[in-house]
């Protein structure tokens, strides 16, 4: 992945955030430190009548993307089957990382198996690559379209949105 654009966030008629205040733009490695370190991250869904539906999910970051796994009959992959445009935030609401991303649904074994590892490394957990079976789970793979994040601290100075050139949307 080439290194994404940073820029400040622009919000017609909210002056609080000036490109020449605070600390400045942060740099894509505070980003992906957040990313990779969060112990779980809050996924939001669209059910189909258009309403929002947000959940906690285990997740890791992996080959430049956010992935999580669900069981086919949850409300979030039956949202993602209809509507696979999705945010996903970090845990920490004081440096919160936000990324707007499109799921895709990952069926490969090998890929899979891959993601297992590393959830078992993050988590502790011993779950083999079965237990993803993608007749009965889904394993999704979300590359960021764009990035938001911002540290509380410099609440007026820290809001930094990243840019994907390579990516639609």
């Amino acid at each position: 992945m080439a290194t994404p654009l940073a820029a400040r966030p622009h919000i017609p008629g909210d002056g609080l955030w000036a490109a020449t205040e605070g600390t400045g733009l942060f740099a894509w490695s505070w980003a992906l430190s957040r990313l990779a370190a969060s112990h779980d991250y809050w996924v939001a869904t669209v059910w189909p009548d258009g309403h929002p539906h947000l959940v906690p999910v285990w997740g890791v970051w992996r080959e430049d993307a956010l992935w999580f796994g669900s069981a086919l009959q949850a409300r979030k992959a039956r949202n993602l089957a209809a509507e696979p445009r999705c945010t996903l935030t970090t845990d920490d609401p004081h440096r919160p990382v936000v990324l707007d991303g499109v799921a895709e649904r990952i069926v490969d074994h090998h890929r899979i198996a891959g993601f297992a590892e590393h959830v078992n490394r993050e988590y502790g957990t011993r779950y083999g690559p079965d237990f993803y079976d993608p007749a009965t789970n889904g394993t999704y793979r979300v590359a960021p379209r764009s990035v938001f994040a911002l540290d509380d601290s410099d609440f007026t100075g820290s809001p930094t949105r990243w840019s994907f050139p390579d990516t639609a949307g």
